[in-house]
């Protein structure tokens, strides 16, 4: 069995706040845009949706849970198929993201589940929407809304993320169909700058999409994922993230998007992958933490850390040592690699071997839920769970 004991399911939004009725809901008449005359130019916006999006991301960020990141798009998802000898057809996507999806008592650990657009309006193979199935676990739905990287041009061959043309009515549609959180995923490249260009294209991207999502209802992740790539030092690590999300919280107040109504998922503060100083996860919580604590507002609910290649168990171990005491915020998880590896495998595929893999997935999520806690020990974990899962120029 995953666990002997299951955490106590947290609070979370009643079904009917997510997906009553499928249908759009309209703006109140009551909403007062202020356009005031003063010379600072300032605009005081009041969404429709205020109250909705600190409810969902307090949801999201309750103790013991984190997201389930699922939104691989269907070219990774494929490569991922791939490594277990399957090709990659839709029938397959549905079938290992049904194992995903309904593994019994997932929603003890997982309180979002990021979904590609494919997934959100894909049925289970019994015929069920996943978003329904989500739901009845207590999960929160969540849609990836960004079009991916594309080169920069005028950077030292860094990338922006594509997607903010017809993201407004997109949103809506996605609110619609059950989402209630969003995540758009940009990336900073620490080998090549990174430039002050591709920092401030990063920002202003995630911020512009910020404000969309809250639009229309949805919680925004936001996520400057700084990448490993490299062979710098942890120092250096920690100074390309002040100036990256230094930007970020500029524009974010720049575009009047609600701090109560986000989730962040930055990259912990780590060495390069290709470092030859190694960090303790001591270490990583130390500059991590000191690094929220200079740029990061307490009146953002959740960080939601990637695991951006780490292994299962470093990965979790990380984040226990920065929950060894209270932060003004919730200190979890939206982890995909490092909650999929091992279930992946263990599948193979086989619907015989379905039983096992959920089993395995329930075991990361309760790992990473005691982390969130602060009472991870990692024993019992087994070699492979400890393998790095890092790529140079991972393409999501």
């Amino acid at each position: 069995m995953a666990s002997a004991s299951l955490l106590k399911t947290s609070p979370v939004l009643d079904k009917s706040e997510w997906v009553k009725g499928h249908t759009l809901r309209q703006p109140s008449t009551s909403v007062v845009r202020c356009h005031p005359v003063a010379p600072s130019g300032l605009t005081v916006r009041a969404s429709s949706y205020a109250d909705e999006l600190v409810k969902t991301a307090k949801a999201i960020a309750s103790p013991g849970r984190g997201i389930l990141a699922m939104d691989e798009s269907n070219a990774t998802c494929g490569k991922r198929l791939a490594s277990i000898g399957l090709e990659n057809t839709e029938a397959n996507r549905q079938a290992y993201r049904t194992l995903l999806v309904s593994a019994p008592g997932l929603g003890q650990y997982i309180s979002g589940a990021i979904l590609f657009e494919e997934t959100l309006y894909q049925t289970t193979i019994d015929g069920k929407k996943m978003v329904d199935v989500l739901v009845e676990q207590n999960i929160v739905p969540g849609i990836k809304v960004d079009k991916g990287l594309v080169p920069l041009a005028g950077s030292n061959n860094e990338s922006w993320c594509q997607g903010l043309d017809g993201l407004a009515p997109r949103s809506a549609a996605y609110y619609q169909q059950g989402a209630r959180f969003a995540k758009w995923r940009t990336v900073v490249s620490i080998p090549n700058g990174p430039t002050e260009l591709a920092v401030k294209e990063a920002a202003w991207g995630l911020a512009r999409y910020a404000a969309i999502s809250q639009d229309n209802g949805l919680v925004p992740i936001v996520e400057p994922e700084i990448l490993l790539d490299g062979d710098h030092g942890i120092d250096r690590t920690f100074e390309v993230a002040k100036k990256v999300w230094a930007e970020v919280f500029f524009y974010l107040s720049q575009n009047n998007v609600m701090f109560q109504g986000i989730l962040l998922k930055p990259s912990m503060v780590t060495p390069g992958a290709e470092c030859k100083d190694r960090a303790t996860p001591q270490q990583v919580a130390d500059y991590t933490l000191s690094l929220l604590r200079q740029r990061i507002p307490p009146a953002v609910p959740g960080i939601m850390f990637l695991s951006g290649g780490q292994s299962e168990v470093e990965a979790t171990l990380n984040l226990n040592a920065m929950n060894q005491a209270p932060n003004p915020w919730h200190v979890s998880f939206s982890y995909a690699r490092a909650l999929q590896n091992t279930c992946l495998k263990k599948w193979g595929g086989r619907p015989e071997n379905v039983k096992d893999a959920q089993e395995a997935l329930l075991i990361r999520a309760k790992a990473n839920s005691l982390a969130q806690l602060g009472k991870y020990t990692g024993e019992g974990e087994s070699e492979e769970a400890k393998q790095g899962m890092f790529v140079k120029g991972y393409v999501y």
